[in-house]
């Protein structure tokens, strides 16, 4: 297998012309065979959808193939969010196969696997390795039309939530691009009662990051938001699992802040989130605990699978804005079943729900959180030996360490649960961490102003660049 194809954060990823062909077809093989080796073959119909990648249809074909070859039915469920195939074979009972590279580059791809019982693990990804096989596997296969279904029940899952009417006023443009979740975001934002204005609508697919606020991609916003008088501004990655939203005036909203509010919607007793997540959100006092885990869904399951077991109702989130709903909660009268993966549907609806009942802008909603001033972006075309020496260094020679840090504060600790994260003196924090399958490495900051959290990410990122590329 090429060395490009890699379990990372949340599934399998790497070049999508070395996913195409018989690495899509083993490593779906290896899938089925793992699952069988656990019971969990299912009903015998495998699920599967595809972001909007060019290479997505032909990687989804090979799947489809290696299901048939196992002799097990290839169900297509079509161009659809990543959550809304996962709610559709946990439903059925089915395993599923995403096809997606989420948020990285176009010319790159990767597979998300799902057991009948939700998003694999870090341990079902072991088993996915161990039972690779170097055989090719010929033949193609006629999948049966699950596009229709799938769909529905992910709309009717949210089809009151808010309630209808419950955003009347509102004006909400969904920033389209190529993301799978466009239309049905348009649909339910407007059986909410909003008036929906479709913004950027790609034919192309364009890799869209949420956490990426300094993008290119993002600079119409105020140009939108002027000409449309837009309340608010929505959005995804491409493949749906991760939000994006964009106040009436024009900034961000984090994901752990959408995450939190979201929690907080739906009445969650239990947080489970990431060290990357604000490190403030302990002193919220609206939880009976927090749970901080590794980046990557996988941890933030395992969290809440644990966490579950203490009773009440627990909501993961990760700082990209996915959120997770760990156990069944009731929303006006709306009961949303557990879905452990990644949504970007539900903190979305969520929060302009929020807005809308509370009668105040979205930005109000974030300004009454008491959390510190938080940023993150990341640095591209890094390779990943690169981003992991710095990293390495950092943690292994404190001198090294003291020297980097010199212009922006004096180290007073460093936690590395997922990549090093710095505390300075003065209460600063930057947290650097490399992809795991992408030549991209992360940097996020935390200042005592948003200014202060601005110029602290100007220089993290202006200081990693120069260590891994002069």
């Amino acid at each position: 297998m090429s060395d490009s194809l890699k379990f990372g954060t949340s599934g399998l990823r790497g070049l999508a012309s070395e996913l195409k062909g018989q690495a899509a077809r083993r490593y779906t093989a290896a899938f089925l065979k793992h699952l069988a080796g656990r019971g969990l073959a299912g009903n015998g119909q495998v699920f599967i959808a595809r972001d909007f990648r060019a290479s997505s249809p032909a990687i989804a074909g090979d799947c489809a193939a290696a299901i048939a070859a196992a002799g097990l039915v290839p169900v297509d469920c079509g161009t659809l969010p990543t959550p809304a195939l996962a709610l559709h074979a946990m439903a059925l009972g089915g395993p599923a196969i995403m096809v997606t590279g989420s948020h990285i580059p176009a010319d790159r791809n990767g597979l998300k696997f799902y057991t009948p019982l939700g998003e694999i693990t870090k341990d079902d990804e072991a088993g996915i390795n161990a039972a690779l096989d170097t055989a090719d596997i010929e033949g193609a296969a006629e999948a049966v039309d699950g596009y229709a279904r799938a769909g529905d029940r992910y709309r009717q899952r949210y089809r009151r939530f808010p309630q209808p009417g419950a955003l009347s006023g509102w004006r909400v443009g969904v920033f389209e691009h190529s993301s799978v979740a466009r239309d049905l975001l348009c649909s339910l934002l407007t059986r909410a009662g909003a008036s929906v204005v479709r913004l950027g609508r790609e034919a192309g697919f364009v890799a869209v990051d949420t956490e990426a606020f300094s993008d290119a991609i993002f600079e119409p916003r105020h140009g939108w938001i002027a000409a449309h008088r837009l309340d608010a501004i929505v959005s995804t990655d491409g493949d749906g699992d991760r939000p994006l939203l964009i106040d009436g005036k024009g900034d961000f909203v984090r994901g752990d802040a959408l995450g939190l509010l979201t929690a907080q919607f739906v009445g969650a007793d239990i947080v489970v989130t990431p060290v990357t997540s604000n490190s403030a959100i302990e002193a919220v006092g609206t939880f009976r605990s927090v749970v901080r885990t590794r980046v990557g869904s996988p941890y933030v399951i395992a969290g809440m699978e644990a966490a579950a077991a203490d009773g009440g109702k627990v909501v993961g989130f990760e700082a990209n804005g996915g959120v997770l709903l760990g156990s069944e909660a009731t929303v006006n009268g709306q009961v949303l079943a557990r879905l452990p993966t990644r949504d970007a549907v539900l903190p979305l609806l969520a929060v302009l729900g929020m807005a809308a009942r509370d009668g105040v802008p979205v930005a109000e909603l974030v300004r009454r959180l008491p959390l510190r001033a938080a940023l993150s972006d990341r640095l591209t075309e890094v390779p990943t030996e690169k981003a992991a020496a710095l990293v390495a260094r950092l943690v292994r020679e404190p001198e090294f360490a003291a020297a980097y840090f010199a212009e922006a504060g004096e180290i007073a600790g460093v936690s590395t649960t997922d990549g090093p994260r710095f505390t300075l003196k003065n209460g600063d924090i930057v947290h650097y961490r490399p992809s795991g399958n992408a030549p991209e490495l992360r940097c996020y900051v935390e200042g005592m102003t948003a200014e202060r959290a601005a110029e602290l990410l100007r220089w993290g990122l202006a200081a990693a660049a120069k260590a891994v590329r002069d």
